[in-house]
């Protein structure tokens, strides 16, 4: 079950669950679409994946089925990542 967690690691921006600008790599590390493809270069920092949107949640089943409140912030941003 994805997290859909609720933020983009690198500028904070909420990502609630049905946001179309949420991406995420093959271990849920979370980021807006304009990070990726601005700061990131479409490569995860985390881990060297590539990205793809995250997929929207059904609000019937968010309630039996919530999205992650635990927000994940790189601590420098992304800035400190340019050169993947």
């Amino acid at each position: 079950m994805l997290e859909l967690r609720p933020n983009c690691e690198c500028c904070d921006k909420d990502l609630p669950p049905d946001s179309a600008e949420a991406m995420i790599c093959t271990f849920e590390c979370t980021f807006c679409r304009d990070c990726v493809t601005r700061s990131l270069g479409g490569i995860c920092p985390n881990c060297g994946g590539n990205f793809t949107p995250r997929p929207i949640r059904p609000p019937s089943k968010l309630a039996k089925y919530p999205p992650s409140t635990k927000r994940v912030l790189k601590p420098n941003g992304c800035d400190a990542d340019a050169d993947h």
